[in-house]
């Protein structure tokens, strides 16, 4: 079973959500997202609770009020923690956290403790509580098969821009094969052109400077006269 809520305080909303209990989090840390930020309170037992980000957004800038949100939804379903006054959130990626085979259910270590960021909660807020818990949903999801297919969707759009780019990139590539081609033309008629109006000929569009009533016996040697100038 997993509990979701919706934050209001950004737009759009963003979704939050926790298991029920220590075995439901062993799920949750299996089948985690790679846009997925895990809190927890600080030394003290409490819900694994995860904010889902949107693909274009970072877990090092999250809104202030988000993360008072995070924090009074963690505070709230910890026990002791619930109790205290002046603690600590701790938060991380979900990419970050390190299960081992030796530990115990529910529980976590991080890769790299330098990507582990801290707020600080003073007291319960109750009416951030009393919002938060107005929008929760129960929901028995297959964890598994909703990251198999967000996975999929990935690979999907990825190779599709892919795609894309290769388009765009053939497409420039040809634009720039013609404008050479174009350029190239424009070069070896200049050189046409000059050849002729050095010999005194007028100029034409003719590579070779041939006139359409040449038939008489000196055309072929104007013509290699003309290809020995030309080169």
């Amino acid at each position: 079973m997993v509990l979701y809520f919706t934050s209001n305080v950004v737009d759009p909303p963003a979704t939050i959500y926790m298991g029920k209990d220590k075995f439901e989090n062993e799920d949750l840390i299996k089948h985690g997202w790679p846009e997925d930020v895990w809190f927890h309170v600080d030394k003290l037992s409490s819900a694994h609770v995860y904010l889902r980000l949107a693909p274009d957004q970072s877990w090092e800038t999250i809104p202030p009020a988000l993360l008072d949100d995070l924090a009074q939804l963690c505070k709230a379903n910890s026990i002791e923690g619930n109790k205290k006054d002046n603690i600590s959130i701790i938060y991380t990626p979900w990419s970050n956290l390190l299960k081992r085979g030796d530990m115990a259910p529910g529980q976590v270590t991080y890769k790299n403790p330098k990507l582990v960021k801290r707020v600080f909660v003073a007291e319960r807020q109750n009416p951030i509580v009393n919002r938060l818990n107005k929008t929760k949903k129960i929901s028995y999801p297959d964890l598994y098969q909703l990251r198999a297919e967000r996975d999929r969707t990935e690979k999907r759009e990825k190779t599709m821009a892919a795609n894309k780019q290769k388009a765009e990139e053939r497409k420039a590539a040809e634009e720039h094969r013609l404008m050479m081609e174009d350029t190239s033309y424009e070069r070896v008629f200049a050189k046409v052109e000059a050849a002729q109006k050095k010999k005194g000929k007028p100029a034409n569009n003719n590579l070779f400077g041939e006139s359409s009533d040449d038939d008489d016996d000196d055309a072929p040697n104007r013509r290699d006269q003309d290809i020995d100038d030309f080169f």
